[in-house]
């Protein structure tokens, strides 16, 4: 019997609100100050009255908006009812069968794996992941669990949170890590949210079951909690896929649901709890606040506000500019570098476009070279500039290379001006001190050797000292010129082109 994993994913975002949910604290969580930003009314005192923050509001139909769901007129608060240490009023303010969006969908490829979760130019490998609501809600306090006591923090208490709830569309480990991806990137798009899953800014519960492939029908699912990683969603999903498989083929197949924890030391889930139902919430409209209205001007006014999307910009991206889709991806995953990419990209074109008028030449030179550019732009970024800043522990935001100075970096190495290992000591120079990459390379002479007579004398020089290496190529042992272009390199102290030195060995050797 083969069995079809059944995932549907809920994903709790904190909101970057100054204040909380339903009172004016601060909304800043200190490890350090624990308990400092709390009030009468985020500890649930007798007497206190909430307020709705209506910066969340706005937020929340962002969000609701980005993951294409449909923003209710009409929404209100509901009080869902528990008992836990870190829930102070012994309710949780939340929203119920009114929720403020509902009906929305992702999509994501379906092919997804090593971090190219956002890769759309394969349609035939995309997947409609549908939304079924957008909730709002106030966060609970921080337990912090030792052998001997719990410790709650009650500063993240009432922050605002949303939460979006997956139909169960998704079918394996990896589809649930490349969803919980994009989540966290349209999040942090948008602005609402640094959506840190570390830092639980962004936390994800995964609910899986198992059916025999062609089954429509659902069975009784696991919810796994205590997630904090896209790994750690992966493998937790994995791990459950494999238990519950083994109960399947044991003819023990889940009688009820429950709630599972992840346990990131053991890399296995360990049961906590049979899993509580709607009713067991005793769901009832919170009377401290009244309903909320949303009128259709007030969504249009947000959606005319709204940030271009990642997936929009990953496929403008790649009709625009020609680059591939996993290059897309990568120069899109922060929007700060996606802006100062496409700074780079309009000061290319306006260099090369000024040089060719002024030389005479083709004053299109960039719609005629996009792809060769647009690859030469990338890698230089991805591979190059991005680890150098990491290993020097610069922020994007702080690096002193200029758009201006990158793109005339580019039109260095696209004109064969300087070989791949001077590139890249001006590149670091440039970071170091913001330096101009032209006086870079006059000050260390690391200009490229153009065909000279210089250059042919260097040339000539080495095929008279490599007698036996030349009589080999003349042989037929065309892997030799590789040898004696490596020595016409050393003896032009890595100046010459490469390609050039090619050329002209095989001229002078015939």
């Amino acid at each position: 019997m083969k069995l079809q994993p059944v995932i549907g994913l809920e994903f709790h975002v904190q909101l970057n609100t100054k204040t909380k949910m339903f009172c004016s604290c601060s909304n800043d969580s200190n490890m350090d100050k624990p308990n400092e930003n709390i009030c009468p009314i985020c500890l649930g005192h007798p007497g206190t009255l909430p307020t709705i923050n209506k910066n969340a509001i706005q937020m929340a139909m962002k969000a609701a908006l980005a993951l294409n769901c449909k923003i209710n007129n009409f929404t209100k608060f509901d009080r869902k009812n528990y008992f836990y240490p870190d829930l102070p009023k012994g309710y949780q303010i939340s929203q119920y069968d009114k929720p403020i969006a509902e009906k929305g969908y992702l999509i994501i490829n379906n092919k997804a794996k090593d971090g190219l979760s956002g890769r759309l130019d394969q349609e035939t490998e995309l997947t409609k992941i549908g939304i079924l609501r957008v909730h709002m809600e106030e966060d609970s306090a921080k337990s912090t669990h030792s052998k001997t006591a719990t410790l709650i923090d009650y500063d993240r208490g009432g922050s605002p949170l949303i939460e979006a709830v997956t139909l169960p569309h998704l079918h394996s480990p990896g589809e649930a890590k490349t969803l919980a991806q994009e989540i966290q990137l349209i999040m942090r798009h948008l602005g609402i949210s640094d959506a840190n899953m570390e830092k639980g800014q962004l936390r994800c519960d995964a609910n899986i079951s198992l059916r025999p492939e062609g089954d429509v029908n659902y069975y009784p699912k696991t919810e796994i909690k205590n997630i904090n990683s896209f790994r750690a969603l992966e493998r937790a999903l994995h791990f459950e896929i494999e238990r519950q498989t083994v109960l399947w083929k044991a003819g023990l197949t889940p009688v009820g649901n429950e709630t599972r924890g992840w346990n990131e030391n053991t890399q296995e889930t360990i049961s906590q709890r049979v899993k509580e139902e709607e009713n067991d919430y005793r769901y009832f409209p919170e009377p401290d606040l009244p309903p909320l209205e949303i009128t259709d001007e007030e969504i249009a006014e947000v959606k005319a506000l709204q940030h271009e999307l990642p997936q929009d910009k990953r496929r403008r991206f790649m009709e625009m500019y020609g680059f591939t889709g996993e290059q897309a991806k990568l120069l899109t995953e922060n929007k700060n570098l996606s802006f100062y990419t496409e700074q780079i990209i309009s000061e290319l074109k306006d260099w090369l476009n000024t040089v060719a008028k002024e030389e005479g030449t083709d004053a299109e030179i960039w719609d005629k070279n996009k792809k060769k550019l647009s690859k030469l732009v990338s890698n230089w970024i991805i591979n190059k500039f991005l680890p150098f800043l990491t290993e020097k522990k610069i922020p994007l935001k702080d690096n002193k290379v200029t758009a201006e100075n990158f793109a005339e970096f580019i039109t260095l190495v696209h004109g064969n001006k300087i070989n791949s290992a001077a590139a890249q000591t001006i590149l670091e120079e440039m970071i170091k001190s913001g330096a101009d990459p032209s006086h870079v390379m006059d000050d260390k002479d690391l200009g490229q050797m153009a065909e000279s007579s210089e250059m042919i004398d260097i040339v000539r020089k080495v095929i008279a000292a490599f007698p036996d290496q030349v009589e080999e190529y003349k042989l037929g042992k065309e892997p030799v010129i590789k040898y004696l272009v490596g020595q016409v390199m050393k003896e032009s102290g890595g100046k010459a082109n490469p390609a050039k030195a090619e050329e002209l060995l095989k001229q002078n050797i015939r």
